[in-house]
């Protein structure tokens, strides 16, 4: 096999903190693999920035016009981890062999990426990042992650366990990606869905160096939820077997009380009553926000929005740029959405 181009791909929110080691330590990598004849000259890392509010994107312009191997891709708003990933892939997929994407704050372990390469060239298109171990978690995040990966599968997704977004892709794998055309996109879910040639890669996670995590648990359950909704309609049919058992209950305690009444206990219990009504009235709401859920995802996806806007791309500037000063017209580019922020 040819030595392959490679692209790493970090999608980038409010990441000024520890933007700058994560840089250094990326290059520093790449520049030993393309010694060692792992990757083509050709590699590069892309900093997508998903609407950050800090100077998140002034660190990663300024690193972009030094001509280096960081380039840079700045989406309009923040549009989400998994859709600025997307965006990511989406730029690099006609100049790059294989992506890996990983996180900017290098908790994952960055000294296994020449494993991916390995493996990439012994012919697997998708190489997943696994944890080996979940040491340096918290007990609540420890155990609603596996809750999480569990009640997954219950719910029939195939997921590889304790693997995030970590993972390297082919080109065969992304030019597959790029058919689905649904705006829930759940990448844990879509990748083992490619059906390739896979591996995995063991690693454990490190702490954060610098900053604050960007994913509070009010994301990480809008992430899980996510997930389950665009993937399995398994919590529907459990909604539909609670109606059958509710009914069926209810046709019971009907032939119970018709025979009360038959041997003259005209009384009924008014807790009875009270707790039936409720149960009942919870159920059909249940049911009702559940069915709305997969209506509201039904509805996004027949508005056909784009996933991402892009604002400004650093990464194919170069590429699609055939006269004039390439580096004075990214400075004017750059000059003028500053002077329209200001």
């Amino acid at each position: 096999m040819n030595i392959p181009t490679l692209t790493i791909v970090i999608p980038c929110f409010n990441e000024e903190e520890i933007l700058q080691v994560t840089i250094k330590e990326l290059s520093s990598l790449l520049e030993r693999m393309m010694e060692d004849d792992l990757i083509a000259n050709g590699s590069r890392l892309l900093f997508v920035d998903d609407g950050s509010k800090d100077e998140t994107w002034s660190i990663i312009y300024r690193e972009t016009i030094k001509g280096g191997l960081v380039k840079g891709l700045k989406l309009a708003k923040n549009a989400g981890h998994q859709n600025a990933l997307l965006a990511g892939i989406a730029a690099a997929k006609e100049t790059s062999d294989c992506i890996i994407t990983i996180d900017a704050d290098l908790q994952d372990d960055i000294a296994v990426i020449p494993q991916f390469i390995e493996k990439y060239r012994e012919g697997c298109e998708i190489v997943y990042g696994v944890r080996s171990k979940r040491d340096t978690d918290t007990v609540f995040k420890r155990t609603t992650a596996q809750c999480f990966y569990k009640f997954m599968s219950i719910m029939g997704v195939d997921l590889v366990y304790n693997h995030a977004d970590f993972r390297l892709l082919g080109k065969r794998a992304v030019e597959e990606l790029a058919k689905f055309s649904e705006s829930n996109m759940f990448l844990r879910g879509i990748v083992p869905l490619l059906g390739f040639q896979t591996s995995h890669v063991y690693y454990e996670r490190r702490e954060r160096l610098a900053g604050e995590t960007k994913y509070p648990l009010k994301k990480m359950l809008s992430f899980a939820f996510d997930g389950i909704t665009s993937f399995s309609i398994t919590p529907i049919r459990t909604v539909l077997f609670l109606g059958i058992l509710s009914f069926l209950g209810s046709l019971i305690f009907g032939a119970y009380f018709l025979f009360l009444k038959l041997l003259g206990h005209t009384e009924t219990g008014w807790t009875s009553l009270i707790l039936s009504i409720w149960l009942i009235g919870g159920l059909q709401l249940m049911a009702l926000g559940l069915v709305g859920e997969y209506i509201g995802k039904i509805y996004k996806e027949t508005k056909g929005r784009p996933k991402f806007i892009v604002d400004l791309d650093l990464y194919n500037f170069a590429r699609t740029k055939k006269n004039g000063d390439q580096e004075n017209d990214v400075f004017h580019i750059q000059n003028t959405r500053l002077s329209e922020t200001n």
